[in-house]
Order: C-alpha cells, then structure tokens, then sequence
C-alpha cells in the first residue's frame, strides 16, 4: 500500500515539491554560511519525494546551534514552506482519494518549519 500511495504522491505533487526543495537547496549550497540550510534543504527533498513509509525524528546530537539555525530558517524560508504545505493538503483533502495525500503534506509541516537537528528514519 505504501508503494502505491508513495507511486501516486509522485506523480500528482512529490516530483514537484522534490524540485523546489532541491533548487533551494543548491541556491544556499552556493553560499558557504547557508550550506547547513541546504543540506537540511536536500534532505527535505528527498523526504518529499517519497514520503509513505518515513517519519521524522529529532537527533540526541542537535544543539544549540540547530535550535539558532532554526530560528533562522522559520523567519526566512519556514512559515513561508508551512503555508504552501498547508495549503496544497487543504486542496488534496477535498476529495476522497487525495486525503492519505493531504495528510502527507500535512506531515511535512513540522520539518519544513525547522528541518536542522531532525532526522528522517524508516518505519518498521
């Protein structure tokens, strides 16, 4: 089930959000102070390419510095990254089958809001 869900996520709204993820994470990794963000960035993505089957954790080694990084990226990039997320799961939840996908969407809230110090694990 998972792979079928993960299949049709792809296709109607993963590949895309991959994309953007990933042109973001590129445009930080050209500056040499935002690479942390666009690492965080590349791991979004590929979290939002395939989505079924994953959660997010925090990491026991997340400091100080990942809770600064946060700040900032909520300011700059993670409201802005919530309310798309919002948004589109809003629009799948209307109909019946988009809702599974909607609440995908709805979980990549959390890590689109401060993705420094989470880590993306597989589910048993």
């Amino acid at each position: 089930m998972r792979t079928l869900l993960n299949l049709i996520w792809l296709v109607l709204c993963g590949f895309w959000m991959a994309l953007g993820y990933l042109v973001a994470g590129v445009i930080c990794c050209i500056f040499v102070v935002t690479i942390p963000f666009g690492l965080a960035s590349f791991r979004i993505a590929h979290y939002a390419l395939w989505p079924f089957g994953r959660t997010v954790v925090d990491r026991r080694d997340a400091g100080t510095a990942s809770f600064l990084g946060n700040v900032i990226w909520f300011i700059f990039a993670g409201w802005w990254l919530a309310i798309g997320h919002i948004v589109t799961g809003i629009g799948l939840c209307i109909t019946i089958i988009g809702i599974p996908l909607g609440v995908a969407n709805f979980k990549l809230i959390p890590v689109s809001l401060m993705p420094l110090g989470k880590e993306i694990v597989e589910i048993a």
